[in-house]
């Protein structure tokens, strides 16, 4: 199963928006199962996720810095 989550062209703000706000979700809910997970190995597993998206939101938001226009957007959810 294929979910065409974005496809479209956005200006360079909305872009950024968009990404930030699919970033921050899952941020959050890697933080949601922390709350709620006992198991040391797991929390370590999800902290290190969320230290990776925190590294990506950061990259993005500095390359979009050199962002003008509109940009192409295409995101996919493949289930198996």
């Amino acid at each position: 199963m294929n979910i065409k989550l974005i496809e479209g062209h956005f200006n360079s703000t909305d872009a950024l928006d968009l990404i930030v706000k699919l970033i921050h979700t899952k941020i959050a809910y890697h933080e949601g199962k922390i709350a709620t997970d006992s198991n040391e190995e797991d929390i370590k597993y999800r902290e290190s996720k969320i230290k990776y998206l925190q590294k990506e939101l950061y990259d993005v938001r500095k390359y979009f810095e050199t962002l003008k226009g509109n940009l192409k957007i295409s995101a996919d959810i493949v289930v198996n």
